[in-house]
């Protein structure tokens, strides 16, 4: 099959219009022009991609199929346009990660710069985004590494393991909880919280954890990083759930007191996903051994 990206554009454009005439006129052609490079793109696949119904269009089974290869196909096209643009200017190389919200606001920001700093004609596009979107994000090639932790489906990518996350209580040390050694997350759900925005990582499992309890917590505020959330939490706002690194990081200056969670998911393990790990550029092999390598030092230490 040959598809001309101007058909493919179309096609798009008239599923998320749900209209063929409000998409033609949308992409500078007439309804009957317009209707033809639809017919042929139907004629190709030899499938009927989309059902005319009196009030527009809607997609046939194999019409969302196709829709989301045409994006996919699209996004790529564009990827590929804004690389060799990048290229031209002296780049060798660019990286596309997502990575949830431990990673993109704890542990990464301390491990690139000196990656980036050893790879000047490197640039990596990283961004935050749930563990299941991760997954199928390298699943369906738009990204080259995902960087996920704690019970993620897979998809039958590789995985590879290279440290293990602990999520603790942090309170004020003059909370009531604050001379506690353990406690299970069941117990704190009456206190006020500080949490995470509410599309993070994290905050998402949380309310998964909670709604198997059938009690939400009871959060105060909710901030974009750990840090903050530890700065809150140590002026006395709320208690909070944070990555155990975040919290011994703050622990001396914001007036924290941890707590060990006795829950079996406040321990993850992190995984680094990719499709075909050997496929993949000698500068994203670099990226994984830098990651690999910085918690090989910190268990040997």
């Amino acid at each position: 099959m040959h598809f001309d990206l101007n058909d493919l554009r179309l096609f798009v454009l008239t599923a998320d219009e749900g209209s063929l005439t409000k998409a033609a006129a949308k992409h500078h052609l007439s309804l009957a022009a317009a209707s033809a490079r639809i017919k042929a793109l139907e004629a190709q696949t030899d499938l009927p991609l989309l059902y005319r119904e009196a009030r527009g269009v809607r997609l046939s089974p194999p019409g969302q199929a196709f829709l989301h290869h045409a994006r996919l196909m699209l996004h790529q096209v564009e990827q590929m346009r804004g690389d060799l643009h990048e290229y031209g200017g002296g780049l060798r190389g660019h990286l596309r990660v997502y990575a949830n919200t431990t990673a993109v606001t704890d542990f990464l920001p301390e491990i690139l710069p000196k990656f980036l700093a050893n790879n000047p004609k490197i640039n990596i596009d990283l961004q935050e985004k749930p563990n299941a979107e991760i997954a199928k994000a390298v699943q369906d090639g738009r990204v080259d590494i995902g960087i996920v932790s704690g019970q993620v489906d897979t998809l039958g990518l590789q995985s590879l393991h290279f440290s293990t996350d602990r999520l603790v209580l942090a309170t004020s040390r003059q909370h009531r909880f604050a001379k506690r050694k353990r406690i299970a997350f069941a117990e704190i759900l009456d206190e006020d919280a500080v949490g995470m925005h509410p599309s993070s990582t994290l905050q998402t499992f949380l309310g998964q954890v909670t709604e198997r309890l059938g009690k939400p917590q009871k959060l105060r505020i909710q901030l974009s990083s750990f840090d903050a959330m530890c700065r809150m939490v140590g002026a006395g706002v709320g208690v909070g759930i944070v990555p155990e690194s975040a919290a011994m990081r703050n622990q001396a200056t914001m007036n924290l007191a941890l707590i060990e969670l006795t829950d079996s998911w406040s321990v993850r393990e992190r995984y680094i996903l990719t499709r075909d790990q050997a496929g993949l550029p000698s500068y994203a092999h670099s990226l994984i051994d830098h990651l690999r390598q910085h918690y090989a030092t910190q268990t040997k230490s």
